[in-house]
């Protein structure tokens, strides 16, 4: 019987889109995509923990794969109320770098004080969507991939041959014919 993969999709994008779309923690993304790739992970875990036979590496990718989309929607929706809160101190933040940094080419200046007065923020959310739609399908694919491999369930050794029971199980060559005594 085949598990089905929504249910691990669902937690592994769970688990990649809180982790990316937390201000401090989504940082570990930095390094190759990490929640992402773990989320794929998870998912193939959660796979092959719902069934007793080792699952195909492409049912790995393929739950990985799902859960990177999910994960990419859950941490764009996640990051809505969480730029509300956030904005105004990423606004100051912002302002002071402005005016800290003179050499800026005026076209920057305008764009980073356009986005630090809250313009493009739908197009940006847009384009962080499709970004991260692209990236965590290929990172949390690989993922997926990785734990399909490395949650492969052990297979047991094979049972000890029981004494004699295996020797009359092989077949036997045929017995060279008796030769008659010696007669003087």
């Amino acid at each position: 019987m085949r598990a089905s993969k929504l249910q691990p999709a669902l937690l592994g994008g769970l688990f990649i889109g809180v982790l990316s779309a937390l201000p401090v923690i989504s940082a570990g993304n930095c390094v190759c995509c990490l929640w992402v790739v773990l989320g794929g992970i998870l998912a193939a875990y959660l796979l092959q923990q719902a069934q007793p036979a080792a699952i195909d590496p492409v049912d790995g990718a393929l739950v990985g794969l799902m859960a990177g989309l999910v994960g990419a929607v859950i941490a764009t929706l996640l990051s809505i109320p969480i730029a509300m809160v956030m904005g105004p101190m990423g606004g100051h933040v912002l302002e002071r770098v402005l005016e800290q940094s003179s050499e800026l080419p005026p076209e920057v200046r305008s764009a980073l004080e356009q986005i630090g007065r809250g313009g493009l923020g739908g197009a940006m959310m847009l384009v962080g969507l499709v970004l991260s739609l692209i990236l965590n399908a290929i990172f949390a694919t690989l993922g997926g991939l990785i734990g399909a491999l490395l949650f492969k369930p052990s297979q047991p050794p094979p049972p000890a041959p029981v004494p004699g029971f295996a020797d009359s199980l092989r077949p036997r060559s045929p017995e060279p014919p008796a030769l008659p005594p010696d007669v003087p």
